[in-house]
């Protein structure tokens, strides 16, 4: 259930981030004040903690519906399948989120 539940919480984290990202690619593209802008809040504790929470959610949403995809097959229904796979989902989406974040702090990209 929480698995769920958080699936639904990260699609509306990704539509939030996307709108961020979107703002700051046309910001890019049209208007280089507001390209600074944009990247200075990206660049800020808050926008790093937010970037993070965008990878974690898209890497969190990805496994969990590859998990939804074996679920669609037939495999995967009994509780203890269940209860481990939703671990998994959050576990691996923890540990690349993390990987990204420090690879993007450490190699400059924010």
């Amino acid at each position: 259930m929480a698995a769920s539940i958080t699936h639904r919480g990260a699609g509306i984290a990704l539509y939030t981030g996307s709108i961020l990202l979107t703002a700051w690619l046309m910001a890019a593209a049209f208007h280089a004040p507001l390209y600074g802008m944009v990247s200075a809040v990206l660049s800020s504790p808050i926008g790093i903690i937010a970037l993070a929470g965008y990878s974690w959610a898209l890497l969190f949403h990805m496994a969990n519906g590859i998990r939804h995809l074996f679920w669609d097959v037939g495999y995967g229904f009994d509780l203890g399948t269940a209860k481990k796979t939703a671990w998994l989902a959050y576990a691996f989406a923890t540990v690349l989120a993390l990987l990204v974040t420090v690879i993007g702090l450490t190699k400059g990209g924010v």
